[in-house]
């Protein structure tokens, strides 16, 4: 499906670099959108632009996610800001979970926040993730919980937000959602892939009535060490280029 909006290229106005990441973020609110995962206009992925001036790229407000290309994404600064007046409005309220991320973890270069409904299900239920797959065991050697305090509007729930995430890379939202983070936009999607696929497996489990089949704590305490050593991080770095590919088949106006 081609873009239905005409927004002026914005290949030749900005480094190399921050091309890449353009098209690189478009292709993740595109993946998105590919398997189910949107909200309507809500929700977001942000990604730090490497560089001096702490910006980031974010969506434009009222933009669906299978619309979003490189060009259509909006640089704004840690306040939420815009930095090209003429771009496309934002959703402020939308950033102040991510901005609250990205000014205390550097490692996270791309935070990605999502209201899936597996997701919320997981978040509703009093024991979190559970480890009944090979999947949720990713996500439990780096999982952490956040309390729901409302719409994330409050400047004074960021540092409680910090805090309960720590240096992890998995986060259940209660009664929200769920939220990943990554060096990489391909690490943070992989994550969130892995994540949403967990919630997945344990709600159809929940779901059949049955006596279920734990994962030993044991192995649960020493995944994370197994985890480095098969994928050497999550190897999303290995998986993205396919991923790029399987979106280039279907459409490729997210580069644009």
């Amino acid at each position: 499906m081609a873009n239905l909006l005409s927004i002026p290229s914005k290949k030749g106005e900005v480094s190399e670099q921050e091309w890449q990441l353009r098209v690189d973020l478009a292709a993740a609110y595109r993946l998105v959108a590919l398997y189910g995962w949107d909200d309507l206009v809500f929700t977001h992925i942000s990604a730090r632009i490497p560089g001096d001036e702490h910006h980031f790229l974010i969506n434009p407000y009222g933009m669906m996610f299978e619309e979003i290309t490189a060009s259509s994404l909006v640089r704004i600064d840690q306040e939420g800001n815009k930095i090209n007046p003429d771009d496309f409005d934002i959703n402020p309220a939308g950033f102040t979970i991510h901005s609250a991320i990205h000014a205390v973890r550097d490692d996270a270069a791309c935070v990605m926040h999502l209201h899936t409904t597996d997701g919320i299900a997981v978040s509703a239920q009093q024991e979190g993730l559970l480890p009944l797959s090979q999947q949720s065991l990713f996500a439990l050697s780096s999982m952490a919980y956040h309390d729901y305090e409302g719409v994330a509007l409050r400047e004074d729930e960021k540092a409680r937000l910090q805090k309960d995430l720590g240096h992890a890379n998995f986060m259940i939202l209660r009664n929200h959602g769920l939220l990943t983070t990554g060096a990489s936009i391909a690490d943070a999607f992989l994550s969130m892939f892995i994540l949403q696929r967990s919630c997945e497996i344990q709600v159809r489990a929940l779901a059949g009535n049955r006596p279920l089949t734990t994962v030993p704590q044991g192995i649960v305490d020493t995944m994370k060490q197994q985890a480095e050593q098969v994928t050497k991080g999550l190897g999303g770095h290995l998986a993205w280029p396919g991923l790029l590919r399987k979106l280039d088949r279907l459409d490729n106006s997210f580069r644009d």
